[in-house]
């Protein structure tokens, strides 16, 4: 199960991809395990796990409401049992919610997340599927 895994918000989705593409089987042994050079999405694995993902910057700042750009450029990716639990649990201690719990079935069949703040500002993706 890939409980935590970094996934970087790039704004040249090709370019991040052909280098990521380039670079980590040999440095990690990582394996493409979805999305191609065409994103939105891409994610790579070792043995199963998830070790890096990318997504396309704008299409995360549309879900997360912020049309600024400022979303950021790293997200932490978290899968839980229970977006809903894990999303009240890390608002009682400290974080700001940006985007509600929500079903996003246009990502993934069962796809369940919410999107959060931690107190220093890194955007936190909570996912169940």
């Amino acid at each position: 199960m890939d409980a935590l895994h970094p996934r970087l918000l790039v704004t040249d989705f090709s370019a991040a991809f052909g280098f990521y593409e380039a670079v980590l089987p040999e440095l990690a042994g990582a394996k493409l395990a979805a999305g191609g050079p065409g994103g939105p999405y891409a994610g790579w694995d070792v043995d199963g796990q998830g070790l890096l993902s990318l997504f396309d910057r704008q299409g995360m700042a549309s879900v997360v409401g912020d049309e600024t750009g400022a979303t950021g450029a790293v997200m932490l990716v978290c899968r839980v049992g229970d977006v809903d639990a894990g999303t009240r649990l890390c608002l009682g201690h400290g974080a700001t919610l940006v985007a509600a719990p929500a079903d996003r079935p246009e990502w993934g069949p069962g796809l369940r997340t919410a999107h959060l703040r931690d107190p220093e500002g890194v955007l936190i993706e909570l996912q169940s599927y």
